[in-house]
């Protein structure tokens, strides 16, 4: 192994320890002390946790392997070594954050008398103390915290595993998109403490979760760049060409095409830029070309000379 892929290793095990820290950081200190529970075996845990008080790390290891080891017998190896580690560091950093702070909330506003809480609510508070809570910023740091996590183990070349693995069972089966399995699974762990605890807020809260960790990990994982992919189909060429290399000082692809109705053939140029480049291009456009028909795309994710570089593997 050369010296490259020797340090994209080491940096990929970095992002899988830290990611998995930040993961069980989100859940004892944050997710936990609010009763929420945004999807997840995790999320699952933290309900039986408060019903039933066990560790979350033991509640959660007791789903997750079995889950890894039926997963693998239905769906095959798809799981790399790194989603398994990311499962035991998890574990390990849960255990460790619970035998050393507790189920206290890092965010609340003072004390309260006892019977302002819900019996729930006082019982997983360490040494019996009580709190204001702060249900919207707690919920907002959380969705960061775990964004932030999931976005970096996913950075590592590991999955999140857990429950994902029940949404790939049953899209082998039912040929339902996975993202709505994913989406129905989760939501059905979010809905158990509305079951359990008997509070409308703590779905909603645990769904707002989702929402912003999903934004977090796409801006993790695929940067804060925008591009823009415009397909201009013009019967001034040169002009829209050389503004695209001289001006902008981007590459792009000419594509010789026939109009559907009239059968005419006209030059249509394939371009993808930053945001900023595309404010520019529109700007000019008019001038290089009034009759210009143009189709604009969001381009999450390009790769190639200019770019992202293209993965080793």
């Amino acid at each position: 192994m050369d010296n490259s892929k020797v340090k994209q290793e080491i940096i990929a095990y970095v992002l899988l320890i830290v990611g998995s820290a930040l993961f069980a950081v989100g859940d004892v200190m944050f997710v936990n002390p609010y009763l929420l529970a945004p999807g997840g075996t995790y999320g699952l845990s933290n309900v039986f946790n408060t019903l039933w008080p066990w560790k979350i790390s033991w509640y959660a290891i007791c789903m997750d392997v079995p889950l890894l080891l039926i997963g693998t017998w239905i769906l095959g190896p798809k799981f790399g070594i790194k989603t398994i580690i990311s499962t035991i560091l998890i574990f390990l950093f849960t255990w460790v954050l619970e035998a050393t702070w507790g189920y206290a909330p890092v965010i609340h506003d003072g004390l309260i008398e006892s019977t302002k809480l819900n019996d729930a609510m006082v019982a997983i508070v360490n040494d019996g103390g009580f709190f204001t809570p702060d249900y919207f910023l707690n919920t907002v740091v959380a969705g960061i915290i775990y964004g932030v996590a999931i976005g970096l183990i996913f950075r590592s070349g590991a999955t999140s595993g857990g429950s994902d693995i029940i949404s790939m069972i049953l899209h082998k089966y039912t040929k339902i998109s996975l993202g709505t399995l994913v989406m129905i699974v989760d939501s059905c762990i979010t809905l158990t403490t509305l079951i359990a605890f008997g509070d409308i807020r703590l779905p909603i809260y645990s769904i707002i979760i989702i929402f912003l960790e999903g934004k977090i990990i796409d801006l993790v994982v695929d940067g804060t760049k925008s591009y823009k992919t415009a397909f201009i189909v013009t019967d001034h060429m040169e002009e829209v060409r050389n503004y695209v290399l001289n001006d902008l000082h981007r590459g792009g692809t000419c594509i010789t095409v026939e109009g559907l109705y009239n059968g005419v053939e006209r030059k249509m140029i394939y371009v993808t830029m930053e945001r900023a480049d595309f404010v520019k291009l529109r700007s000019n456009l008019r001038r290089l070309d009034p009759t210009a028909f143009v189709n604009v795309i969001e381009s999450s994710e390009i790769m190639g000379k200019g770019f992202k570089a293209l993965p080793n593997e």
